[in-house]
């Protein structure tokens, strides 16, 4: 499991490739955790970009569970985009649809959160 980051003006994309299970469960909340910090109404949203995550085990739902709590506290927005088919059965099996909203692409979920990160996206886009 690898989890990278790029920012978009007021928006950060965290990418987790690989898997997610019991055994790297907290080093991926420890991992994930700190990019929500900032994460709130008015301030930074998040994008997790999970196109490169091959599997994610209930453990790993916990921690998505965890992080959404903390999020939709502070009035912010945390969103799912580019999920593997494997993927996207378990999210639509645990009815993890109802928890995130889920876009095909960085580029939908930007435009549908922030104009700025959008336009950002897209001057770095080839």
């Amino acid at each position: 499991m690898l989890v990278t980051t790029k920012r978009y003006a007021d928006v950060l994309v965290v990418a987790a490739a690989g898997r997610i299970d019991y055994q790297n469960a907290d080093e991926f909340k420890a991992a994930l955790m700190p990019h929500l910090e900032n994460c709130g109404a008015g301030r930074d949203q998040v994008v997790l970009d999970l196109s490169q995550l091959d599997y994610i085990s209930s453990a790993g739902l916990r921690v998505l569970m965890i992080a959404a709590k903390e999020v939709r506290a502070r009035q912010g927005k945390l969103l799912a985009v580019t999920l593997q088919p494997v993927v996207r059965e378990i999210f639509e099996i645990s009815r993890f649809t109802l928890v995130f909203d889920i876009f095909d692409s960085v580029q939908e979920a930007l435009a549908k959160i922030s104009p700025l990160a959008l336009a950002a996206y897209e001057s770095k886009s080839p």
